[in-house]
């Protein structure tokens, strides 16, 4: 059952327009498929997450409120990443997380989060070659990309030649709530990417 703290935190975030204008419940819904699909790999959870376009908290505030374990909410944009800050200074907070400004080409390099994830969500991050660029190198060899997928994907989305060049493999699509995609990494991501900022949209690998 979500926390009164998730709820609240949520409903702050609707009312600075960080999340849709619908109701909380079929947003918390879409984000108990990101808990089902992992669990479908899993029976633990993760042993660090990192919500990778966080924007207004879903799914990470969701996964932070049920698994209470080590969570990274990283986003671009300075107003979402103040407002995740805030509600995550609330007394009654689930559990310990941090909150990371900036893009994801330069953050992925960055000691503290380079190859140290075991698990990496994402919702609305952007097209599949930008996010599998993106993603790769923040994850542990082994680690799962989680990706929510559109109502009726194509099913040449996830391109396997495309995403060996990142280290990735494509383990095909999962439905729980929604439609999802298990990416997982399987040897480290090269050097070359992800490459300079933009670079992965301008010059998509796939």
């Amino acid at each position: 059952m979500p926390s009164d703290w998730l709820f609240r935190a949520l409903e702050l975030s609707r009312a600075r327009g960080f999340l849709g204008p619908q109701p909380i419940e079929p947003q918390i819904e879409h984000a108990e498929g990101f808990l089902e699909a992992w669990a479908s790999t899993s029976p633990a959870p993760p042993a660090r997450t990192l919500d990778l376009g966080s924007g207004g908290g879903i799914p990470g505030l969701y996964l932070l409120d049920v698994w209470h374990s080590p969570m990274v909410l990283l986003d671009a944009m300075e107003k979402r990443t103040a407002f995740l800050r805030e509600v995550l200074e609330w007394e009654d907070t689930p559990g310990a997380a941090e909150v990371v400004t900036g893009r994801a080409e330069s953050l992925a390099r960055e000691p503290m989060l380079e190859g140290s994830f075991d698990l990496v969500v994402a919702r609305s991050f952007g097209p599949p070659a930008v996010l599998a660029e993106c993603a790769s190198r923040f994850l542990t060899v082994g680690g799962l990309l989680l990706v929510s997928e559109p109502p009726e994907p194509t099913p040449d989305r996830w391109v396997p030649a495309g995403l060996g060049q990142l280290g990735l493999r494509d383990e095909g699509p999962i439905r729980t709530t929604a439609n999802f995609r298990l990416l997982r990494q399987v040897r480290k991501t090269p050097e070359l990417f992800p490459r300079s900022i933009g670079t992965p949209g301008k010059k998509p690998l796939f």
